[in-house]
């Protein structure tokens, strides 16, 4: 696929529909998983705009930050802190309101106010997650939660 990615307008249903197949063509016979990991971060901060896109990928007992788009991030997150390693404790998406009122939120950002993050499961074990924080109050919602599902989905670990 060529590197240009067609950003459209609309809801964010039609943002998300034009996104996926352009992801999926991005995707198609690249085996690197940082390569990939770090176009999806890329087309996802392209078509959006947030403040904060990118992957933390499990190695031991700790997240650690892999491809992302946006201000530096928190190099380490240990299992069941913040929202990445409750993410990855309880193996299911978070969406975050406001991360001031979420218990031992970590704040990597000061610019960060809501967040949703998605586990990457393989196998029926979380291998990474991907995280996504907005500088708006309640920005995320079940769609956001579908569709960054259905894109991590792609993703081969």
């Amino acid at each position: 696929m060529a590197e240009d990615l067609n950003i459209v307008s609309g809801s964010k249903t039609e943002k998300y529909q034009s996104l996926v197949p352009q992801i999926k063509a991005l995707l198609e016979g690249e085996p690197d998983v940082i390569a990939n990991l770090a176009n999806v971060a890329a087309a996802l901060k392209e078509q959006f705009g947030w403040l904060w896109t990118g992957f933390y990928l499990v190695k031991g007992e700790e997240l650690v930050l892999g491809p992302f788009q946006g201000p530096i991030a928190c190099t380490r997150i240990k299992y069941g802190r913040g929202v990445c390693g409750t993410s990855w404790e309880q193996a299911r998406t978070l969406i975050v309101p406001d991360v001031e009122k979420f218990p031992g939120h970590i704040a990597c950002s000061s610019l960060s106010k809501s967040e949703i993050v998605v586990p990457l499961i393989r196998n029926g074990v979380v291998a990474g997650v991907l995280d996504v924080d907005s500088e708006q109050l309640d920005h995320f919602d079940e769609t956001d939660a579908r569709f960054l599902e259905e894109i991590t989905g792609l993703l081969v670990l």
